[in-house]
């Protein structure tokens, strides 16, 4: 059974209380303009899954036309409370909130929720500092009557001092005993396979019993045990000596504790990994698996297994034991987050060896071996130990006294984070880093050029580049970067050196980002080992090599609206490899280029967005046998798909006036076309 099918049984009740107080009107039959209900509750009760089945539930839709979910964890500064906010109410604009000032984002939170009837949820609340919620709530008390605040705490300080007039607190209880049962035998079993194990039965019932009710340490448990028959392991689950040790408040929860120390070896550093990131931090498979590479915590690969395989299988077994939550599937891998007792696991497992530094904790660990900073102003003090394998540094960084000493202490460093700071070049002994696997200078919008001596890192296999909008050039002699797997860029040089890259036999991603200058790509040269390629907002771009299309399995091209989409195929049709196809805002796209017929036995995936003069999709696509994803979005004159598209099965249609209407489920006049496929999304049709 999901887990949301879980918690919607054992919490129907919880729900519908909830609900109760979200719907109620003040006895004179006139809703207030603003009111908060509270879930109070200690961690690991479920408070987070309650709010989100009472958030998902249509009668809230119905009731509120906007809602937003925030995650607010340990950080309620008002700042970036309001980017949270403005995140969720505006997220299909994908604007960058981070620039603007503090009184810009106040006003523009106010004029968005103006006049609107809004469900907000803040989830996970621990501030117990009344001036802050009180500039918070002024702000928000701006929408029309019948705004609501949903809030989940551990805090009853925090409960009491969010009140207001019209308030409510729920407070959530335990699990009853038949209750944690059940969510034990589904979770720990196959369907109906727990009848055979009667022995088994029993000692998971003494094991719920010491959970005390609550829900994440009965889940936990149960997914170690999952398919486990023999009864020694659950013995020594009901017996471990951790559920005698005497209990503080804010303690891990022992059961949590025990799944931790029943995880096998090659997955207790990854999970580790996670007390690097901020609670309630949303992550990202591709960004997770850099780390736990650049680490060094995979095997190596079997047969016609990639590093990216090995990650996948890695989260999904952590993910099966319930260490992970909200577990997403996109087109390249997946999101997740932690529950926040699990991410105080994770620090707790981490014994000073991983380490996040924040102004209320700034002492450096002696064990520390991989760091985290959470503030710039942190840099000016830290002594950074000489053993250091991970470095990530907080955005805006700018002191080069510290980035220096870290270069020339550091030789041992394997992942270097430096993302979105401030830095307009690297020092030359960044070269001497010879361990060094991975380096991010992603957003560095200050950044001129790299020293030459990056070329020496030849154990580097991810370089990003991305958004470094004032680099002029790539350093020459990049081609002595013989492990690099991934080169993300963005550049200003006029013609990319392609015959440097061509020897990087390695290489399976490379990701051009506003290459404002470049007008051909890869020109005459094959890169055999290249299976994925992506082009973004590269404006003056006119020609892809041919040689390396054939290659590839996933292909984005986005805003390069100079760029010949035949790719010099003509009418010729190549075998192809490509499985993830990804076409958006090309204005030049009419139809789809013929090439895209040589991966008729390959194309897993298409997504077509903003491509404003598309007019039709041809009739072959029907034939593509592997072809389960198709999304198009934005596409105004697009009227019809193909007939028979039999093996899709998931389709998104959103923002096409045209085929909204047309495919409409149940209503539309070509709805039968597509009713065979298992998941469908059809936009609502404009007024």
């Amino acid at each position: 059974m999901a887990e949301t099918d879980q918690a919607s049984v054992l919490r129907q009740h919880e729900k519908q209380e909830i609900l109760k107080l979200l719907l109620q009107h003040d006895h004179d039959g006139h809703d207030k303009s603003l009111s908060v209900v509270s879930i109070l509750g200690f961690g690991g009760l479920g408070k987070t899954t309650l709010a989100k089945l009472v958030f998902n539930d249509t009668t809230i839709d119905e009731c509120f036309p906007l809602k937003m979910w925030v995650c607010v964890s340990g950080d309620f500064e008002l700042r970036n409370v309001l980017i949270k906010i403005l995140n969720s109410a505006l997220n299909p604009t994908n604007e960058n909130f981070k620039n603007i000032e503090t009184e810009q984002l106040q006003n523009r939170l106010r004029n968005t929720l103006q006049r609107q009837k809004f469900l907000l949820v803040l989830d996970d609340v621990w501030n117990e500092y009344q001036a802050r919620w009180d500039d918070l709530k002024e702000i928000l008390d701006v929408g029309a009557e019948g705004c609501k605040i949903l809030v989940t705490t551990r805090s009853h300080l925090t409960a009491t001092m969010m009140c207001t007039k019209y308030s409510n607190s729920y407070h959530l209880e335990r699990l009853s005993e038949d209750d944690s049962f059940f969510l034990f035998v589904k979770t720990a079993f196959k369907e109906g396979e727990e009848e055979r194990y009667p022995q088994l039965l029993e000692i998971g019932k003494e094991i719920v019993i010491k959970c005390g009710g609550i829900p994440l340490a009965v889940k936990t448990l149960a997914s170690s045990l999952f398919s486990v028959v023999g009864k020694s392991k659950w013995e020594a689950m009901r017996g471990d000596k951790i559920w005698n040790l005497p209990q503080k408040e804010k303690d891990i929860l022992p059961a949590l504790e025990i799944s931790y120390n029943q995880l096998p070896s090659h997955l207790k550093p990854c999970f580790v990994c996670f007390s690097l990131f901020c609670e309630g931090s949303e992550f990202f498979s591709f960004y997770v698996a850099k780390l736990w590479e650049a680490l060094g915590f995979f095997p190596p690969p079997k047969e016609n297994e990639t590093m990216h395989d090995v990650s996948i299988q890695f989260l999904r077994e952590l993910w099966s034991r319930s260490f992970l939550t909200g577990f997403i599937e996109l087109s390249h891998g997946y999101s997740f987050k932690l529950h926040d007792l699990v991410h105080d696991l994770s620090m707790y497992a981490a014994k000073g060896e991983f380490q996040t530094i924040y102004p209320r904790s700034s002492k450096i660990s002696p064990n520390a071996r991989h760091l985290a900073f959470s503030d710039n102003i942190l840099l000016d003090q830290a002594v950074i130990p000489t053993g250091m394998r991970t470095i990530i540094f907080p955005d805006e960084a700018t002191n080069e006294a510290f980035l220096n000493k870290l270069v020339s202490r550091c030789k041992y460093l394997r992942f270097l984070e430096l993302s979105n700071s401030m830095y307009e070049s690297l020092p030359p002994s960044i070269g001497k880093l010879k361990h060094l696997r991975y380096l991010s200078l992603f957003g560095n919008k200050n950044l001129k050029g790299l020293p030459r001596s990056v070329c020496n890192l030849q154990n580097l296999e991810t370089l990003n580049l991305n958004q470094c909008t004032e680099l002029q050039e790539l350093p020459k002699g990049i081609s002595k970067l013989i492990s690099l797997r991934q080169l993300h860029t963005t550049t200003r040089q006029l013609h990319f050196p392609d015959q440097e890259i061509s020897t990087l036999t390695s290489l399976e991603t490379l990701t051009f980002n506003s290459c404002d200058n470049l007008e051909s790509l890869l020109k005459g040269i094959q890169l055999s080992s290249l299976k994925n390629l992506s082009l973004h907002d590269c404006g003056k771009l006119k020609s892809v090599s041919s040689h390396v299309i054939t290659n590839l399995e996933n292909l984005v091209i986005e805003n390069c609206c100079e760029l010949e989409l035949s790719m010099s195929f003509g009418n010729q049709i190549p075998d192809l490899m490509l499985k993830s196809l990804a076409f958006k805002s090309l204005q030049q796209l009419v139809t789809l280029p013929r090439w895209l017929q040589g991966s008729v036995n390959k194309l897993h995936s298409l997504v077509i967005a903003n491509c404003n003069n598309l007019k039709e999709l041809p009739e072959w696509l029907s034939s593509m046998i592997c072809l389960k994803l198709l999304v198009i979005e934005y596409c105004s004159s697009l009227q019809s798909l193909p007939d028979n598209l039999k093996n899709l099965e998931n389709l998104l249609i959103n923002s096409c006036p045209e085929l909204c209407k047309r495919y409409q489920p149940g209503v539309g006049q070509d709805y039968d076309k597509i009713s065979h496929i298992q998941k469908v999304f059809v936009g609502e049709l404009e007024e």
